[in-house]
């Protein structure tokens, strides 16, 4: 993974969609759809959190009380408007659903691919916690897919009950309806290639396989990324750790970044 694709993520999620839902199409069986459906969320100046829907915004206009006579419109003091904000921006997220047209296109998985809106603490936050539920708690698969290293732990298990040397920067996570409170997770290295995914579908139906690490290629190079992105400077967010390390040995190897000039002293002969 390139960690500085994040920094591209309203692109880089559009077309992971859509390059998903061809790969799938291409190997569900005949009666299963890949659709691409959206949910809304609320853009503000601060980006994308928490935030009323519909805001109360007033304009009044004040008149002058006169006694006797009906005054004239020329002696009405208008008051001059107050200028405020309306309603945010309405900002749509794709995602995935598999549908079954023989029964009524019935949804048999959900695919989602989280965003940082998904893992900000906020009212997007806990309205995806609360579809994420009821994913859950229905007869629809639900496989999310965690290539954000900003926000907060949003998959649907407990972090807790993973072990922390299998807790890595990106993340999936499969909830299978055959398998109820139990949850598939695949633990992503930076330094190794994305894995090939297990899609569970209908109850009978062999598991999609869906190669994540081919959907990213796509995203770069359909994108155009190649010179576009700068690797003088860290990512946002920044790195830590061994994941740091091994991005700066690999940029430095790739002739991305300097190589560093270790000073040693000369020896008298």
């Amino acid at each position: 993974m390139d960690p500085y694709l994040e920094a591209h993520w309203r692109d880089v999620h559009a077309r992971l969609v859509i390059y998903a839902s061809d790969a799938l199409q291409a190997v569900l069986p005949p009666a299963l759809r890949a659709r691409v459906e959206e949910s809304v969320l609320l853009e503000t100046p601060q980006g994308i959190g928490d935030h009323p829907l519909y805001p109360d915004v007033r304009v009044v206009e004040y008149t002058s009380k006169r006694t006797g006579e009906a005054s004239s419109a020329s002696a009405v003091a208008v008051a001059e408007p107050v200028v405020v904000e309306t309603e945010p921006e309405q900002v749509t997220e794709p995602y995935l659903e598999i549908i079954d047209r023989e029964s009524g296109n019935r949804v048999v998985t959900v695919i989602k691919f989280l965003s940082p809106s998904n893992k900000s603490p906020g009212r997007n936050h806990e309205q995806y916690l609360r579809k994420q539920r009821e994913i859950c708690s229905s007869d629809a698969n639900l496989v999310e897919i965690d290539l954000n290293r900003f926000g907060v732990h949003t998959l649907a298990f407990p972090l807790a009950h993973l072990r922390r040397d299998k807790r890595t920067a990106y993340m999936a996570c499969v909830r299978k309806t055959a398998q109820p409170g139990k949850a598939e997770v695949y633990p992503m290295p930076l330094w190794e290639r994305f894995p090939v995914l297990k899609i569970p579908l209908r109850p009978g139906d062999a598991d999609a396989l869906l190669d994540l690490q081919e959907l990213v290629d796509k995203c770069y190079r359909n994108g155009a990324y190649e010179g576009t992105l700068d690797y003088a400077v860290d990512p946002d967010p920044p790195l830590s750790g061994a994941d740091k390390n091994w991005t700066d040995a690999r940029l430095r190897e790739l002739g991305l970044r300097p190589v560093k000039k270790s000073s040693q002293r000369k020896r008298k002969s």
